[in-house]
């Protein structure tokens, strides 16, 4: 039987709980931000520290991070701040994120490729 999946599961699991913890402790919508910057910054340096190492992939990338970033929570707080008319907290809560991630996974790739 293949890993694959209950490495996606569990890894999906984890990450999935960790996130609900750092929303609940900062608050929506900045903890959604923290969670997609800090998912961001981890993808960055696991792509790289990882390489080809499929099982880690699945677990880590895939599983956790795949359930710790969330960008469908994202979407649903900036169609929140639109729908309660803040467009312009709107605008830069997509804005802040988009950038501020693309950033984050820059910075993870230089870091961990400066040290492998």
């Amino acid at each position: 039987m293949s890993l694959t999946l209950p490495l996606v599961a569990l890894g999906g699991a984890l990450g999935s709980v960790l996130r609900y913890l750092m929303v609940a402790a900062i608050g929506a919508p900045l903890g959604t931000v923290a969670v997609n910057v800090l998912g961001s910054f981890a993808i960055g340096v696991l792509f790289v520290w990882l390489g080809a190492r499929e099982g880690w992939q699945l677990f880590l990338m895939t599983g956790v991070l795949g359930g710790f970033t969330t960008f469908s929570a994202f979407s649903l707080d900036t169609l929140k701040l639109i729908e309660a008319g803040q467009t312009l907290p709107a605008a830069g809560y997509v804005l802040g994120s988009v950038l501020l991630s693309l950033a984050a996974v820059a910075l993870g790739v230089a870091l961990t490729r400066g040290f492998a």
